[in-house]
């Protein structure tokens, strides 16, 4: 699976669908620094594991972020790694996940990636400097 990109299992979306998750994605990387991939699909009974051995797999672990979702099971992860923990905290992560819950329980999974994954990148965005010094 490609990081920076919707991942393998969008096949059973549209291609303007496909965009949309695209496009929110390279939004929250230009916002976090951080690099962001999604995966959908079918994962195993224990999705946090399945989700663990996804992120690991990807090119630079420590500043990803993988968001997992298996309608199937109705799973959904978000995985993140050392360096991305350092500006996306698990409550951040948690408040994105109900986010995405909520709109995926309307039957919108495009539409609660695209909002999730637009509220990671912009919770891990670094703050604005107000000052500099020369």
């Amino acid at each position: 699976m490609p990081a920076g990109d919707a991942a393998d299992g969008l096949g059973s979306f549209s291609p303007s669908e496909v965009s949309r998750i695209e496009r929110a994605i390279r939004n929250a990387e230009t916002m976090s620094g951080l690099t962001f991939s999604v995966y959908v699909g079918a994962s195993e009974e224990d999705s946090r594991a399945y989700a663990a051995r996804l992120h690991a797999a990807l090119s630079d672990p420590d500043r990803s972020v993988l968001v997992m979702c298996d309608p199937g099971f109705r799973a959904l992860e978000i995985i993140s790694g050392a360096q991305a923990k350092r500006t996306l905290n698990d409550m951040e992560c948690g408040l994105a996940a109900a986010s995405m819950q909520s709109s995926f329980v309307a039957g919108d999974i495009v539409g609660g990636l695209v909002r999730g994954i637009q509220q990671l990148g912009e919770a891990a965005r670094a703050p604005r400097t107000l000052h500099l010094t020369p």
